[in-house]
């Protein structure tokens, strides 16, 4: 049986849209799963007004007006959190929720300079994503998952990938999440080596709805999306039922 509700999927920096197929296929056929490519990642091309996280909130919610979705729900995985965040505080017609999978904060992303600035160089390495993959994972994925995370990340566009360190990851939004009015929830990995779910239950819980939820998958890292997949579409499900 299929719901009038759709899932929505904003993927992670320097991943594509298909990194929610794992989850689409625990799902099911009961839920439409859309997971468009960012701009500058996957296959998508430049945004047309620049990469600030606004910019992407115009081009997603043009993606969304372009398909048969009803209500539906963002699901916004680490930089696709933060421009799920975006969008929803623009009360956009037919949002139903939001889940937020270790979500990039409202607030600027806590990062070192020496951080940015290896990540900056890391681009286009391919041993550097093979690090990067290594870091930001803590439970075994099958071969065939690797290899499409590294080259996601190989062939993210050196503008989009700059944007986001210099840019995007900076940018404050906080004070508009007063405007989110739809239900939430967060999720996120407790060995999650990139953002800890400390920083979300400091950053971004407290500005989002009463009652918003932060849920703690034991033992997954950054990558929720390969990495528990059953555990998300659980979620996911239990989330979209709590709506209907």
């Amino acid at each position: 049986m299929s719901h009038a509700l759709s899932f929505i999927g904003l993927h992670y920096w320097a991943g594509a849209g298909h990194a929610f197929q794992p989850v689409a296929d625990a799902l099911g056929s009961e839920y439409a799963f859309f997971a468009p490519d960012l701009g500058g990642f996957g296959t998508a091309p430049a945004p047309h007004a620049g990469y600030s996280v606004d910019a992407y909130a115009d081009e997603v919610a043009l993606f969304i007006r372009q398909q048969p979705v009803g209500r539906y729900v963002l699901v916004g995985h680490s930089m696709g959190g933060k421009i799920a965040l975006a969008l929803a505080a623009q009360r956009p017609p037919g949002l139903a929720g939001v889940v937020l999978l270790s979500p990039s904060p409202p607030t600027p992303e806590p990062m070192t300079d020496e951080d940015r600035q290896a990540s900056l160089r890391a681009w286009g390495k391919p041993a550097a994503a093979e690090n990067t993959l290594r870091k930001i994972t803590a439970r075994p994925l099958p071969q065939a998952w690797q290899q499409q995370i590294i080259a996601d990340n190989l062939r993210s566009s050196q503008e989009a990938w700059e944007a986001w360190l210099l840019r995007g990851s900076r940018e404050n939004i906080a004070d508009r999440l007063w405007s989110i009015n739809v239900p939430c929830t967060i999720v996120a990995g407790d060995a999650d080596a990139v953002m800890s779910p400390s920083l979300h239950g400091l950053e971004t819980l407290p500005l989002l709805p009463a009652g918003t939820h932060l849920e703690i998958i034991s033992g997954a890292g950054h990558l929720l999306p390969y990495e528990a997949p059953e555990e998300v579409a659980r979620l996911l499900r239990a989330f979209a039922q709590g709506l209907e």
